[in-house]
């Protein structure tokens, strides 16, 4: 008997040890990105506690946080059975930081100056005008279909949280969850790599940048990454290592839950593969364009001012806000919050060839080099945005181009239809929402 009881105690240490072993390490991940999520549903957007743990932190091993605001102080913690507590902090103009125990929460940040609001309608203001009749609309088809990408209840089956469908300038349909509404900020999650992508565009735009010439990078001087262009990192074709697994401790999660500088992270990576060869789809990349972009400007604070006076508040993205990790970079891979409408004026400015209410911001070049196929992408993928040229969504037009985000964040861009599509919510085409489903109903109600 003491032999069998002595087996049975090893096996459990043995398990126990094995169990700690696998997942110890993803404490650290799993108490940033709760806190991360909490502090920035919270400030950002109002959401209580009780939204974010049920909806925005109801996934896999993130649950297993336990969640802390602290109101007065403006941050949030979250740990593990008490094990590897982290912290993120809301600052007023750049959002959440995630930081780490040496970062100095007393030290004077800059905040990004913002351009004014324009009063009008929308899109070229914030109000919406009163319904807009299209004779070749079915409007009960179109109204059933979004009704259709919702929820029944609390079935946490399909999970949107926003539809909005716009035709010619005009919102023809529109839902929210419950809880949410036009003023909501949501996160897009990898669209805000679309952001990031455009923000080039101006630059090229204003003639102040050539995507074609060798990555302003001083430490790829001596070693073959100095033959990577900017266009190679725009169109995630630069051969540069790089692992993006959200199921697993990779590159990405590592950059975004624990890196000061998370432009850096890329940016150390060697080669894999001569450049224009191997398309690898990377976050680290976006960030390291960020950071790339933060060195066209003598200052910092023109390179926070640059995002939204020359972009985002020029189409009057009000609603928006970049975050920015430890060293005040733009976390242009993923960290851009907007209401949904609001999401669909980048769509729209897009849509109109890069012309926003009679102003150049973009050139119609510049739009179809974003949606000409990588070589090595088989279709789906452009300069920082997602295309279905190669027919991924079936039943949808092949010239449709997309901004994508972990968890079913979509702006579709659909020029043979005049059409610009938003969804926002917390499932994504691989895992529960049917986006072609979707997209065929909403089209169909649109002769």
């Amino acid at each position: 008997m003491k032999k069998i009881f002595s087996f049975l105690a090893v096996t459990s240490l043995a398990i126990i040890g094995y169990f700690g072993w696998k997942t110890y390490p993803k404490i650290d991940l799993i108490s940033g990105f709760a806190a991360k999520s909490v502090a920035s549903g919270h400030f950002i957007d109002q959401r209580s506690l009780d939204v974010i743990e049920d909806q925005d932190n109801d996934l896999k091993l993130v649950d297993w946080a336990t969640n802390t605001i602290n109101q007065t102080g403006k941050f949030a913690t979250a740990s593990v059975k008490g094990l590897k507590e982290r912290k993120a902090i809301y600052r007023e103009g750049i959002g959440v930081t995630l930081i780490n125990d040496d970062f100095d929460i007393s030290k004077p940040y800059l905040v990004p100056k913002r351009l004014k609001s324009k009063m009008g309608l929308y899109p070229y203001g914030d109000t919406k005008p009163s319904d807009t009749l299209f004779s070749n609309v079915d409007y009960n088809t179109l109204n059933a279909a979004v009704v259709n990408a919702f929820d029944v209840s609390n079935e946490k089956v399909k999970r949107s949280r926003a539809v909005v469908v716009i035709y010619k300038d005009r919102i023809i349909a529109e839902k929210y969850a419950p809880g949410f509404t036009e003023r909501s900020k949501i996160l897009g999650w990898s669209m805000t790599k679309s952001i990031t992508g455009a923000v080039f565009g101006v630059l090229t735009q204003q003639g102040k940048y050539d995507i074609y010439k060798p990555a302003p990078i001083e430490e790829w001087q001596k070693d073959d990454r100095k033959k990577i262009t900017t266009n190679d990192l725009l169109h995630m074709n630069s051969g540069l290592e790089w692992l993006e697994e959200y199921t697993s401790i990779c590159d990405a999660t590592k950059m975004l839950f624990q890196a000061e500088d998370m432009g850096s992270v890329q940016l150390e990576k060697p080669v894999a593969f001569q450049p224009n060869t191997h398309w690898n789809y990377s976050s680290g990349t976006t960030n390291l364009l960020s950071k790339i972009l933060r060195g066209q400007f003598k200052t910092h604070q023109e390179y926070l001012d640059f995002w939204y006076t020359n972009l985002i508040d020029k189409i009057g993205m009000r609603s928006m806000i970049i975050e920015t990790d430890m060293t005040g970079n733009y976390v242009g891979s993923s960290y851009g919050w907007a209401t949904a409408r609001d999401w669909g004026k980048f769509g729209l400015l897009y849509l109109h060839q890069g012309n926003w209410n009679g102003e150049q911001i973009l050139s119609p070049e510049w739009v179809k080099y974003t949606r000409t196929p990588t070589a090595t992408s088989n279709g789906r993928y452009g300069a920082q945005f997602w295309l279905n040229a190669g027919g991924y969504f079936p039943d949808v037009p092949r010239d449709m181009y997309y901004c994508s985000g972990f968890q079913g964040q979509m702006v579709a861009i659909i020029p043979s239809r005049d059409m610009v599509i938003v969804h926002m919510g917390l499932k994504g085409n691989e895992n529960g929402f049917d986006f072609n489903g979707f997209l065929k109903e909403v089209l169909a109600a649109v002769k």
